[in-house]
């Protein structure tokens, strides 16, 4: 039970990390000093999670990879269109 609350703290703190990032990109449209390379790899080794995830059926790695990705992707995409 205290593996699952800690797992499940873990996935939450590091999904709402980046957060900050997608409101700053999103107010000044800057992504000058964010690495495109850095975003990519994370994105996909944060999509191998999830697909990990699916395959073990465990929900919190699901949920907390799910929404990294959607939020890895959006600074990505924000990386490519705000250069």
């Amino acid at each position: 039970m205290k593996s699952l609350i800690i797992g499940i703290l873990a996935g939450i703190l590091c999904t709402f990390s980046f957060i900050p990032q997608v409101i700053r990109i999103f107010k000044t449209k800057q992504t000058k000093d964010l690495s495109l390379i850095t975003f990519s790899i994370l994105s996909l080794g944060v999509f191998l999670w999830l697909i990990y995830g699916i395959m073990i059926k465990q929900f919190p790695i699901i949920a907390t990879n799910g929404l990294v990705l959607i939020l890895s992707l959006l600074i990505l995409v924000m990386k490519i269109r705000y250069g």
